[in-house]
Order: structure tokens, then sequence, then C-alpha cells
């Protein structure tokens, strides 16, 4: 007994000392983190994430090989915890979401016709594919059958259509297209892409500097999805409503009902959607990516500063702005009339960017009430300079400082902030851009009772926008051309009393392509004025720059403006990026707003610790050459919608907005007008005028 009891003991030792030893030698350890990660998962194992289960995609998300959001069936919740058990960056647990971007179909045009392949990838590689557009979707739907989440299907125009309520964003059908139409993102990576050489873009879309979608909106106007048209200008451009009233429009240059017709009412219709939600009594939701804890100082509270700041936010990133006026909105508030640009239209606008979670503070000036050490100190990890250029030119002339005599940006911006200025009878204003036009006009509202333009070339050449100048002339301004003043002339007591001038002639093309005006000598001409504007535009004022030691390597231009990479916006000093008119001298309000998206790109990037850089294939300020056309088959030539306005008789007696907004019948009326197009693909008018 004794010894069948010694035998058991000893074989069980050594089984003991067998298996210490194999868990030694044998022994795989487990990270904890993978049971944490896959008791945040759904366990239903559908495989919708591209791995075999939930315990394989969490040891994925653990090896770094799949995001937190991973999980296409849990909500956001799930991914931030997620996030929080890997130690990295919530904003990376954004949902997910599949979009077309083709939406040429059945219109698109056929280079040849193949009759037994029924996959998109097997057509591809007869020559790209049938269609003439070289990334037009093909239609035979790898993409449908790739989709386990029955979210996708082919639409009745012959392109696939994605059912946001279903999609979980697993990116079967991306890996499937061979096209790479169908693109699945965040909302982050969707406010960060920018225009590519090979999207599906309209010549519109392509030309407008906010890179808005210009077709889908107008499409969703048509349709009646007013808010959808509302979030889709809101994806590019967060001042819809300035824009909506002061935009030139360049993208209506590039619209190819133009070529055989009158182009769309693009602007016209922003502002249709954007006063229709003002309107409404309440604001559309804005979402924000999950808080990332980064902080970035934005100094300046232009459009530049508030697009930067605004897209910021919505990437998760905390944001002050310091704004140097009393009010936020730069040039914008203080340099637009409230003819065009009522102050509670702004306010309530600039409201809703800064009820994301902005932080602001005004009165605030950089060199003055705080310098770039002081922002360190406080945090922050990034600074944009949105500075604008408030600087008036000089026309370095004698005389041009007496009584009476003002510069164009001065001038409007005391308007704007309620000071009485004293208007004279007789007002010239120097100049041909929006600035002069703008003067001209205020000056018609408080009282001048005859106003000119001074223009040294002539009305063909001058820079302002061609509807401002023929308000203007509605409105009684009177303009010389081709003089070019010389002197201001004063009384005894230095009071403006004339103003001198040499009569001009043109002569051959300078470097923009201009005619140079060339004096006539013995010409000059006295014109009889009490008060003189001076607007031949503005520059930076990058005085600060002087101040601090900290901004030594901050490069300067020749123009004053800040040096800058035109696609990243970052500085010659790294952490700082800019935007706006302190980066491309004075411009359109609109390219303001497309910088400040490109500089929280670029915070982004730097932020993340990526590269700084665009995108590989960067359609920057191009066009892509086939999509221009030099002709337009199928338009049936129908009037532009004709936007309403104040009675001339009326409106130059107040400072009311002069420019009102189209109605909804007018608005659908011109909706239809746009031919809906894409690369090279367009509806004719008859398939438009049946949908």
């Amino acid at each position: 007994m004794i010894e069948a009891i010694l035998v058991m003991f000893g074989i069980g030792a050594a089984c003991g000392l067998t298996l210490s030893v194999a868990s030694k030698v044998f022994y795989v350890y487990e990270d904890p983190r993978i049971a944490e990660v896959e008791w945040h998962m759904a366990g239903a194992n559908c495989g919708g994430c591209g791995y075999a289960g939930c315990s394989a995609a969490a040891v994925a998300v653990v090896e770094g090989k799949a995001p937190p959001s991973a999980c296409v069936i849990t909500d956001t919740e799930s991914a931030i915890n997620i996030a929080a058990i890997m130690g990295v960056d919530p904003g990376s647990a954004e949902a997910l979401i599949s979009s077309n971007t083709c939406l040429g179909g059945n219109r698109a045009d056929d280079k040849y016709h193949y009759m037994g392949v029924n996959s998109c990838q097997a057509l591809d590689a007869f020559y790209g594919g049938k269609r003439v557009c070289s990334i037009g979707c093909l239609g035979l739907g790898d993409c449908i059958k790739a989709c386990n989440f029955d979210a996708i299907a082919i639409g009745p125009n012959g392109y696939p259509v994605v059912d946001e309520n279903k999609c979980v964003g697993c990116g079967a059908c991306e890996k499937v297209c061979p096209k790479n139409i169908l693109t699945v993102r965040t909302m982050s990576q969707r406010l960060l892409h920018f225009n590519e050489e090979d999207d599906a873009l309209a010549p519109c879309r392509q030309t407008c500097p906010a890179e808005i979608d210009i077709p889908l909106y107008i499409s969703q106007i048509k349709d009646g999805d007013y808010e959808g048209a509302v979030h889709t200008i809101r994806e590019r451009n967060p001042l819809l409503l300035s824009c909506g009233r002061v935009c030139p429009h360049p993208c209506e240059s590039y619209c190819r009902r133009s070529i055989e017709d009158e182009p769309v009412s693009i602007n016209q219709l922003k502002r249709f959607v954007a006063d229709l939600e003002m309107n409404s009594g309440k604001r559309l939701p804005i979402p924000c990516a999950p808080d990332t804890g980064k902080r970035i100082a934005v100094v300046g509270g232009g459009p530049a500063g508030l697009s930067c700041a605004y897209f910021l936010r919505r990437l998760g990133h905390e944001v002050t702005i310091y704004e140097a006026m009393p009010e936020m909105g730069g040039i914008i508030r203080y340099g637009i009339p409230e003819y065009r640009l009522p102050q509670k239209v702004l306010a309530w606008e600039i409201e809703g960017i800064l009820n994301l979670g902005i932080e602001h503070h005004t009165n605030m000036r950089l060199g003055v009430d705080f310098d770039l050490d002081s922002l360190i100190t406080k945090g922050f990890d990034a600074i944009f300079l949105g500075v604008g250029a408030w600087n008036d030119y000089n026309l370095k002339i004698e005389g041009e400082d007496l009584k009476g005599s003002f510069k164009g940006i001065d001038f409007l911006s005391r308007v704007a902030s309620g000071e009485k200025v004293p208007i004279g009878r007789r007002a010239a204003v120097i100049g041909g851009g929006n600035s002069a036009i703008d003067c001209v006009r205020t000056l018609v509202r408080l009282g001048a009772k005859e106003v000119y333009i001074v223009y040294r070339r002539t009305r063909k050449e001058m820079p302002a926008n061609e509807v401002e100048i023929v308000a203007a002339e509605h409105e009684g301004i009177k303009f010389h051309f081709l003089a070019a003043p010389v002197s201001v002339v004063g009384d005894d007591n230095g009071n403006v009393t004339h103003l001198e001038y040499l009569k001009m002639e043109l002569g051959e093309p300078d470097a923009s392509g201009r005619r140079r005006p060339v004096t006539i000598e013995g010409s000059e001409t006295l014109m009889e004025i009490d008060m003189l504007i001076t607007a031949i535009g503005q520059t930076p004022d990058v005085s600060f720059t002087q101040k601090e030691r900290r901004l030594e390597d901050l490069e300067i231009t020749r123009w004053k403006t800040i040096d800058n990479n035109p696609e990243t916006l970052q500085s010659s000093i790294p952490y700082i990026f800019t935007g706006g008119d302190s980066a491309t001298g004075p411009s359109l309000v609109v390219t303001a707003i497309g910088g400040g998206r490109r500089a929280a790109a670029s915070i982004h990037q730097y932020l993340s610790g990526e590269p700084v850089e665009p995108p590989e294939k960067s359609l920057f300020q191009k066009h892509i050459k086939e999509s221009i056309f030099d002709s337009v088959d199928g338009v049936k030539k129908t009037p532009r919608a004709e936007m309403p306005e104040l009675e001339v008789k009326e409106r130059i007696k107040s400072m009311d907005e002069v420019d009102l907004v189209l109605d909804e019948k007018d608005a659908i009326y011109e909706s239809k007008r746009c031919l809906s197009c894409c690369r090279l693909c367009y509806n004719r008018d008859e398939i438009a005028q049946s949908n």
C-alpha cells in the first residue's frame, strides 16, 4: 500500500515538474487589452469588420492593424471606450459611412459595347471599362454583391445608391470597386478631403475656392431637401449666409450651361436655403468628432479665422479665437456695408459657429494685448494667424491727408462701428475695386449729393464685381475713367476743396494683361470736391512680428503677407499656420473660407504627427482638362431667375439690404436649370425637366 502511494506521489510529482517546465517553455502571453477590447464589441461575430469574428478583430485592434471603430455594429461610445483602452486619439472612433461620388450611370456615354461580362472588375480589365469617362461607374454591381448588410443598390439612374441607415462602413464595397467611386469615410475624413485629379467633379465645383459640392446641393433643392442642401454646403463653407450675399460666384463663370445660355444662379440658390434655416426659428445640428485634447489658438475672427476654427472644432480640437476688434467677423463685419450684409445676419451666423464650443475673446490685439509667448504658456499646440489686410495703401500724392480725406477700409469700418463720420456734399472715391464701390454706395446713403468714382483705366478693366458696378450706376454714381490723381488741393483751413488729376489713354498691355494707362501731357484737370476717399487696396499689418523674439523666424513677403505654402498654409515656423488676406493679400471672402479649411486640415495633420502635405493628386486652383467643354448639346435656352431687390429710390435712403432672396417657386425653377454636371456627363434639358 505504501509502495503504491509512493509510486502515485512520484508520478504526480513528475507530472507537475513536467507541466511546470512546459509552462515555461511553451508559455503564450495574451495581452489583457484583447479581452477588454472584445468586451466592448458586439459579440455578433458577423465578419462585417473584415476579420473572422470579434476575437480576431480585438487582436487586430491591439496590434494596431484596425482602428478603435473596427466593429461596424457597435455605436460611437463603444469605439471611444476601445480608444481609451488603447490610449489613442478618440477622434478615430468616428463612424464610417460609404458614399458614391459618381452620378453618371445611364447618362454616361459608352465607348464600346461588350456582351457577356457581368462583373465590374472583369469589365475594367478591358481598356479600363466601357465608359468614355475614365473614372465613371460601370454599373454591374460588384459593390452590391459585396455588401452583407443590404445597404447599397443600383438606383433608377444606373449608379449605386447607399442607404446610410443600413450602411455600417465595413468597406467591402470600396474594396471591390475598380473605379474607386465608392469611398468609406468618417465625417472628419469627408471634411478633410480636397479636390483631386481623379475625382468626379463638375467644372463649377472645381472652380469654387471652398470646393462646395454645387451639383449635389442644387439637386437637393430641386428635390425639396432643403436641410440636406444646407448640410452639403456647410461641409465646406460655414458662412453660407454671408457668402450667399457677398460672393462674386466665380463658379458661375465655369457653369456648363453658360456656354450655350445664362449660367445657373448658384449663389442665389445657396442664399435661398441659408435664409430658410435662419428664418425657420431653429438651427440644424452640426456634429463634431470626439475631443482630441489638442488646443489651437486662432488669431483673427474674420472669415478665414472663423472657418479654420469651425473645421478644427468639428475635427474634435479645442479652439480659442482672439479678435482685435470689438465684434467678431473681421472684414465682413467692418468692411462690407449693411446694405450688402446686415449685421444681424452675420451675428446669427457667427453665433452658430461659436455655439460648437469655440471660446472667443474680442478687443485682443496681437503684439499689444497678448503675444506668442503667452499663447505658448497657455498650452496651445498650434497657432493660426488670420490677421487680415487692414492697412490701406496711400496714394503718395500731395494733400492726401487734408481734412475731409479718408482711406477706404478705415472709412467703412468707422461707419460699421456706428461712428458719425462727417459726409461732404461732393465726394470722390479713388479706385475701381469692390471697396471703392462700397464706399460710393455708402456715401449716397449717408447723404452725399454728388458722388464720383475716379479710376485710371476704363470700366472694362475695373476689378469690382459687375453687378456692384451696375448697382452703383443705377444709384446715380458718376464715373470718371482714365483719370490719374496727382494732388489734393485744400483751402487755408486745411480742408479738401479739389482733386487734381491727369487724363489718361490706354497703351500696351502690362503683366496683368490689361492695357497700361499712359498720361496725356498737359491734361491737368481740377474736380471740385469737399470729401475724398482713397480705396486703392490694402495690405496686412505685420508689425507684431517685430515685437517679439519668437517671431524672428516668421518669413514675411515683400507684399507684407505671411509667407506660406499655398496648399498647406504652413508658415516658416512649423506650428504657425495662416490663411485669408494675411496669406494671399486682399482676395475673395470665399477664398478666405477655403483657406481656413485648408489650414485646419494642415493643423490636424501637424497635431496628429503626420507629414503636413497636400494630397498626391491635388487639383488646387486647376481644372480637369477633359471636363472643360467648348459646346454643350441639348441645352434649351431658359431665362435665369432674376434676383429681387429694393427699388433704387427706396434703397438709397437707408442701409436696408438691397438684394433680396428668391422665393421658393423661383428657387425650384432655377434649380431645374442645373444640368447636374459631373466630370463628363450631364443632364440634357429634356432629361432634367422630366426628373
